[in-house]
């Protein structure tokens, strides 16, 4: 019988076995895929997945080809490139996404991190100024990430702590009022 605790600690499983299963196999169970949209946005998730759908045919073939195009890619850029341009999903899903296939490499665009870090928003619309300008955008917003929070942490705890601190100001704000 299947242990379900491990899906309360959504971020732990996704991290743990998803993230290690991918690095081993190069492939993401379709089950596997839709936790983790459902992880970075639960109101989105079937959007996400009828989207896919329409896309490949079927959300497992959609699955398997953006594993096998993630697998495939020679590096974090063209990682990033391939799921906004070819796959249509925007920075926040994406590097959510690929905060979980390659934790080391991805920071979770989020917009409580963003405004921790007063960094300008950085829209899908800024691809219209090129590629090349949207991905110095994003890599300036992961250093700014490293950069802001204690140098012991790795890098999905550094958008933790920031994600964390922003919680804690608004709700001290909030009680306050």
């Amino acid at each position: 019988m299947a242990d379900y605790r491990k899906f309360y600690d959504l971020e732990g499983y996704l991290l743990g076995e998803v993230s290690s299963k991918f690095r081993d196999s190069k492939k993401i169970e379709p089950l596997d895929f839709f936790l983790i949209l459902h992880w970075k946005a639960p109101r989105a998730k079937t959007k996400h997945r009828d989207r896919l759908k329409a896309q490949a045919g079927s959300f497992q073939e959609a699955v398997a080809c953006i594993a096998k195009d993630l697998s495939g890619a020679a590096s974090a850029e063209l990682r990033l490139k391939i799921l906004i341009l070819q796959w249509a999903f925007r920075l926040p899903t994406a590097t959510a996404i690929l905060a979980i296939l390659y934790p080391n490499e991805f920071t979770v665009y989020d917009v409580r991190v963003r405004e921790q870090l007063a960094h300008a928003a950085l829209a899908d619309t800024c691809i219209e100024a090129g590629w090349e300008h949207f991905w110095q955008k994003y890599d300036a917003f992961k250093c700014a990430v490293e950069r802001e929070t204690p140098s012991e942490l790795n890098l999905r705890d550094k958008d933790r702590y920031l994600w964390g601190k922003s919680l804690y100001e608004d709700a001290e704000d909030c009680w306050r009022a």
